[in-house]
């Protein structure tokens, strides 16, 4: 039966957008895998990994006095001029600024679209280098724009003509998800082009007081109109539930901005907490923060190091997460990620990031513990996966010997021969692995990523043909099953040892 509804009353091109993919999704993934919420570790969400300054050892705030603070205003509407919050943020930012350059904002979200609802119109071209956030071109899709794309290692190279087309063009630095960050040199330079083009550069600045806050361009904007800056405080302070961010433009551009943003888009806890973070002494350079720049540091070089060792490809980073490139693992990004929030590790899977594909994935930078845990998941998924996938093969290779018998020697395998010439290779995943019986050959060898790991380099018994056969007289009579191995273990391969 057809729809004879009348169409929706919306724009048309809204009838096709899908909603962004983000991390964090803690909750989904505790009814998903029914793992308790406080039992799962979030490496999907990029939080400051220090923890909230709340939770520090002298902490300088008092969240409970903050709270009261800010329910004393329970009854009132807000003061929608936002003042002592956006000298707060003025001061925070330092470089001159005032709180006629601050755009107060309800997190990163409701800033990208308040930019995009005042200088976009449908048709106009936006400039997105990907892999970057996807929430701008889903705030500009919204507005009609038409998206174009460009790589990440094109922003400094892009011809006057290409930036003269496009209304805005958005700059996540550092980076998200690649973690990389473009020294403020190259920003002005690229501030100074655009400003020529009349092209808006929109400078996501989310992530930069966990790197190097030093490397802001929030200077230039009050001689450049066409320049705005993003910063986020959810991420720095690690509070995403406490919704707070601000822009920073030029007095003349934030002047609009303000007048367009809702009236209301701080409620009085936001409001409270936000100014209080921001006034803490020191800025960007509080001890709170400098400790934090230093933590992530010394983790993100653990944790770097441990994922190398899995064999990942991690891509450097300065920021408290890292971008790590799996194409060298037969697994792909999506499954990778299932299968760790299965055990309780949610990570990002990158393919969400304009159609990255599924060769990259991003992990948070955590605690020492929660690194620990990160990785050892990372080892145990791969580990059952590579069974898995091994249990298939078996299977395979069982099935094509009771029709052709025993394989013989593979020799257009690349590892051939692994063990001695003339090897047979029906067996190459061995239904008894790992039987940690070391007089097969077999024994304990020290892992790269650290621990014992069982080794079948000299264990040559499994590649023999009269044992071959003798296995698949069971395996092929019985099937494979946990009985029939322990009955081939038996009856052939303790008989041989």
């Amino acid at each position: 039966m057809t729809d004879q509804r009348p169409p929706l009353p919306v724009k048309k091109y809204l009838l096709s957008l899908d909603p962004c993919v983000h991390g964090g999704l803690i909750r989904k993934s505790s009814q998903k895998y029914g793992i308790p919420e406080s039992d799962i570790l979030d490496a999907s969400a990029s939080l400051n990994p220090l923890g909230t300054p709340f939770e520090q050892p002298d902490p300088e705030l008092d969240l409970q006095e903050l709270l009261s603070k800010g329910l004393e205003k329970l009854e009132q509407y807000p003061d929608n001029r936002y003042l002592e919050y956006r000298t707060a943020a003025a001061e925070f930012v330092g470089m001159g600024m005032t709180y006629e350059n601050i755009i107060p904002g309800n997190g990163s979200t409701e800033i990208i679209r308040l930019v995009a609802e005042c200088v976009v119109a449908e048709g106009d071209v936006v400039l997105i280098p990907r892999p970057t956030f996807s929430e701008y071109e889903l705030q500009c899709s919204v507005m009609g724009a038409k998206i174009k794309y460009i790589e990440q290692d094109d922003i400094f190279d892009l011809e006057d003509e290409i930036l003269a087309e496009a209304k805005i063009i958005f700059v996540c630095n550092p980076n998200n998800p690649t973690g990389k960050l473009f020294d403020k040199e190259m920003m002005e330079k690229l501030a100074e082009q655009c400003a020529a083009q009349k092209t808006i550069l929109f400078v996501d600045e989310a992530y930069i007081e966990l790197a190097e806050p030093e490397q802001s361009v929030a200077y230039l904007v009050e001689n450049n109109d066409y320049l705005f800056i993003q910063r986020s405080l959810t991420k720095s302070f690690a509070i995403p539930g406490i919704r707070m961010g601000f822009g920073v433009a030029s007095s003349k551009f934030a002047c609009v901005l303000n007048n367009a943003r809702l009236s209301w888009n701080m409620g009085c806890i936001s409001d409270t907490i936000a100014t209080a973070l921001l006034s803490m002494k020191g800025g960007v350079n509080s001890k709170y923060l400098l400790d934090s720049r230093a933590f992530i540091e010394q983790e993100r070089k653990f944790l770097m190091t441990k994922l190398s060792r899995r064999g990942f490809k991690p891509a450097e980073s300065c920021v408290n997460y890292i971008y790590v490139d799996i194409t060298d693992l037969s697994l792909n990004s999506s499954e990778l990620a299932e299968r760790m929030a299965s055990h309780g590790v949610l990570i990002r899977d990158c393919e969400s990031f304009q159609n990255n594909g599924k060769n990259h994935i991003r992990v948070a930078i955590r605690t020492r513990e929660e690194n620990e845990r990160i990785a050892d998941t990372i080892r145990q998924v791969i580990y059952e996966w590579g069974r898995e996938q091994a249990e298939i093969q078996l299977r395979e290779n069982i099935k094509a010997a009771a029709e052709c018998g025993r394989k013989g020697s593979n020799i257009d395998c690349d590892y051939y021969p692994c063990h001695f010439e003339e090897q047979d290779c029906t067996f190459c995943f061995c239904p008894f692995y790992p039987c940690e019986d070391s007089r097969t050959g077999g024994n304990w060898i020290e892992s790269s990523s650290g621990g014992q790991i069982w080794s079948c380099l000299n264990c040559t018994i499994v590649h023999e043909e009269k044992i071959v056969d003798d296995l698949l007289s069971i395996f092929v009579s019985e099937g494979l099953s946990d009985e029939s191995i322990r009955k081939a273990w038996k009856e052939v391969m303790e008989r041989n040892l």
